[in-house]
């Protein structure tokens, strides 16, 4: 990471057309690892936003929500949502995912990647062979 940019790190490997490519997660997670490998190894230039750090603001998360949905962004298999009162877990709608993931940020499954024109979240091979096709 560049002093002063709290986690954001931007890595030059190459440029898939004119737009940046925005990967959103936490560091240390293993699936966000595989994702960064595979961009990597492929000169798909990135910039990695640890949202565990950086945080995220209430705009951003409505814009994912209103294109991938709420049920979606919500990581149900991870320790965060274990760590969530049962009535919280039991009566979430829209509005309380939102309230989650703006006050855990962890608890949004990942990664998520922004590519400018369209978001896409989880990693496998063959989708990001699909995303980017070389």
């Amino acid at each position: 990471a560049y002093p002063g940019q709290g986690g954001h790190q931007r890595i030059t490997a190459g440029y898939l057309g004119a737009a940046m490519i925005r990967l959103f997660g936490i560091p240390n997670c293993e699936t966000m690892k595989k994702a960064r490998r595979w961009l990597e190894e492929r000169g798909i230039a990135y910039d990695f936003h640890d949202y565990k750090k950086q945080g995220l603001d209430e705009a951003q998360v409505r814009a994912w929500v209103a294109e991938l949905g709420w049920e979606q962004l919500i990581n149900r298999q991870g320790m965060m949502w274990r760590k969530l009162p049962v009535e919280v877990r039991e009566g979430l709608d829209e509005a309380g995912a939102i309230r989650v993931m703006l006050a855990t940020p962890s608890i949004i499954r990942r990664p998520l990647i922004d590519t400018g024109k369209a978001r896409y979240l989880g990693f496998s091979e063959a989708a990001y062979a699909e995303i980017f096709p070389s």
